[in-house]
């Protein structure tokens, strides 16, 4: 049985990119990503862009659910934020690099901010992976 029901409602639009809602069995455990910013593994900001930026936040969400035993296909949200002077398209296409076109795509929130705390930073992401209880 899966654990998780990809919901996209009739009346609703459909978008091969996102999923409407995700629903999750008790079978799972829930694992909650906070906000990952572009940033290797020293701390630096590993570049300018948001295509960089978002490459690596996205890299570091996969690498917290895979240390939490699981893998980015058991991503079940993503919320995405990016700085509003960023263009959208080059967030997107880091995204498809490493979600590719599978099926049954995660629900996802975009969300088009002024700045972060951080100078230099020009997106965070974070992500809720539903992992199979061990």
């Amino acid at each position: 049985m899966s654990l998780t029901t990809f919901i996209n409602p009739e009346s609703m639009p459909s978008n091969p990119a996102f999923t409407q809602a995700v629903r999750v069995s008790a079978a799972a455990d829930t694992v909650y990503v906070g906000g990952q910013h572009g940033v290797d593994g020293s701390g630096q900001v590993v570049g300018p862009d948001l295509k960089s930026q978002a490459r690596q936040a996205l890299l570091n969400v996969a690498t917290c659910v895979e240390a939490a035993g699981g893998t980015v296909a058991d991503i079940v949200k993503w919320t995405i934020f990016f700085r509003d002077d960023q263009p959208a398209e080059d967030g997107f296409a880091a995204y498809i690099e490493l979600w590719g076109m599978r099926p049954n795509p995660p629900a996802i929130t975009v969300v088009q901010v002024s700045g972060f705390a951080r100078p230099g930073i020009v997106c965070e992401i974070e992500a809720v992976a539903a992992i199979p209880a061990q």
